[in-house]
């Protein structure tokens, strides 16, 4: 029988936290452990709760003799999660007869930390490693073979013009992530005009959508209200928003821009205000949504740098929503388009 002070002391833990006597039958298991691993019959053995083998053989370790032991598993149901399991031998004079004691500790959130860490890297370096290759060879050729060739040296200067801008962008942009993320905690205090900001980004994208034979067409509420913001901020979440409708628009389509009122953010519950902007692209698969705010995550790799694009601009748009305690959803159908949806608190 698990005495009283023990069972309090283990449903005082956060972490999931069982014990288990010589025979590795379970003594108890507090809250967190059964909500994890299910109920337990008194008496049962730790594999009926715990069907890892790199886990058993951690407790079977220190039942054996072991001070401690550790070990690391996953759980693949309903969602994939990361545990680190801690033993510990128990003196042998407790009466409930519990020899060993079993901490799990959830470090899925810290390994997805690490891989997103590593990817970052892996794509930064991947991203600049091919213009910096470009301008390398250019470089080697203008010194060498074209040295004396105007003509070569006019081309290859224009294309290595293109890759030293490329580079300005990708840092300009892992620059401003790098910002947004440093205080995206501090939720910010200004007051923004949006219809006055949304007239000025769309006169900075009007020659663009002029050249490609579109429209654009916004539609504001009667007295539309300001929004608790950073300007500079919205302004780069919204020039980015439709600076992309237009971009990756069908040539002689309409990218229409339409702020509403809400009653109830999702997610958030306070009311706001939505600006959903809709454009005639080429239909984004329901897999491939979620993922498009990841960091220099591409649908065409080969046509976003050839666009100009970074792959980070709609991962700072992210971030800049989260800052303003908004909400990013994003919706693609065949018959209204790609719409891209931003709710802010007034």
């Amino acid at each position: 029988m698990v005495e009283e002070n023990t069972s309090a002391l283990l449903d005082a833990l956060i972490d999931p936290a069982i014990l288990v006597d010589s025979e590795r039958q379970v003594v108890a298991a507090n809250k967190p452990a059964r909500a994890l691993l299910g109920e337990f019959q008194p008496g049962s053995d730790l594999s009926m709760m715990l069907r890892h083998p790199a886990a058993l053989h951690a407790v079977d370790a220190v039942l054996a003799g072991a001070p401690c032991s550790d070990a690391t598993f996953t759980q693949a149901a309903p969602v994939h999660l990361v545990f680190e399991l801690h033993v510990a031998n128990l003196p042998s004079r407790n009466s409930d007869g519990a020899r060993a004691f079993c901490l799990l500790r959830d470090v899925t959130a810290a390994r997805e930390a690490e891989r997103i860490r590593a990817d970052f890297v892996a794509n930064v370096s991947h991203e600049l490693r091919s213009p910096l290759s470009s301008l390398i060879g250019f470089i080697e050729t203008l010194q060498g073979p074209a040295r004396e060739d105007a003509e070569a040296q006019a081309r290859f200067l224009g294309i290595m013009d293109g890759e030293a801008k490329r580079m300005a962008r990708l840092v300009n942009d892992l620059l401003s992530l790098s910002r947004v993320e440093a205080g995206e905690h501090i939720p910010p205090t200004g007051a923004v005009d949006l219809s006055k900001l949304l007239a000025e980004i769309l006169k900075s994208v009007s020659a663009r959508a002029d050249d490609k034979g579109m429209t654009i067409d916004l539609e504001l509420p009667p007295d539309p209200p300001q929004v608790a913001g950073d300007a500079d901020e919205l302004t780069e979440v919204f020039h980015n928003l439709i600076d992309n409708a237009v971009k990756y628009g069908r040539t002689g389509t309409q990218v229409k821009i339409k702020v509403t009122r809400h009653t109830r953010i999702p997610d958030v519950g306070d009311p706001g205000i939505a600006i959903a902007i809709t454009n005639q692209g080429e239909v984004i698969e329901p897999e491939q949504l979620p993922r498009l705010t990841e960091r220099f995550y591409r649908i065409d790799k080969g046509r976003s740098r050839d666009m100009g694009g970074t792959g980070l601009g709609l991962a700072i748009v992210k971030h800049i929503v989260n800052h303003h305690r908004g909400r990013l959803i994003i919706d693609s159908d065949v018959e209204q388009g790609n719409t891209f949806t931003v709710f802010l608190p007034f």
